[in-house]
């Protein structure tokens, strides 16, 4: 395999944008969990949490939302592979004391390359589906913290974010 600049698989010896090749990577578990926040007013998280948004469920619709962008993942970033995933949970939380909806996202395949992207990608959508479905009521929501919490599987092995 050639390889562009140190670190940085997604180039090749001209730096030239190209799909890592993986068909000489071994078939392995793998998993992948990430979190991110949407931050409200507290009037808007109680409106959330006790079910009275006006267009609905939010925490079922962003789950479902978080859900199929995790499946859609090689459709929205350019270089992903398209992954056969085996599971996509999302778990949607009221963190009263940061006044957010915390999304975390738990992804797994059997594959050759890792499902990080399927996660981040299923944290973003659920947060902007909770944003989109209470943006009436407040507009300066934020989206913040999205990120990798854990990865396992591959050569790579395991990481862990420091919390």
């Amino acid at each position: 395999m050639t390889a562009g600049p140190p670190g940085l698989t997604h180039f090749d010896a001209t730096g030239a944008a190209h799909m890592v090749d993986v068909s000489g990577k071994p078939v392995t578990d793998r998993i992948a969990v990430a979190e991110g926040y949407v931050v409200m007013a507290p009037a808007t998280l109680a409106l959330v949490t006790e079910g009275r948004a006006q267009k609905g469920d939010v925490l079922s619709v962003a789950r479902l939302a978080g859900i199929m962008g995790a499946k859609k993942t090689a459709d929205l970033i350019p270089l992903c592979h398209p992954l056969p995933l085996t599971k996509v949970a999302l778990e949607l939380t009221a963190d009263p004391l940061r006044s957010a909806i915390r999304v975390e996202a738990t992804v797994r395949t059997g594959g050759q390359t890792g499902v990080e992207m399927e996660a981040l990608t299923a944290v973003s959508v659920a947060c902007l589906t909770v944003y989109d479905m209470v943006k009436a009521v407040e507009k300066s929501m934020t989206i913040e913290g999205i990120r990798l919490l854990l990865k396992d599987g591959g050569k790579s092995g395991l990481y862990e974010a420091k919390r």
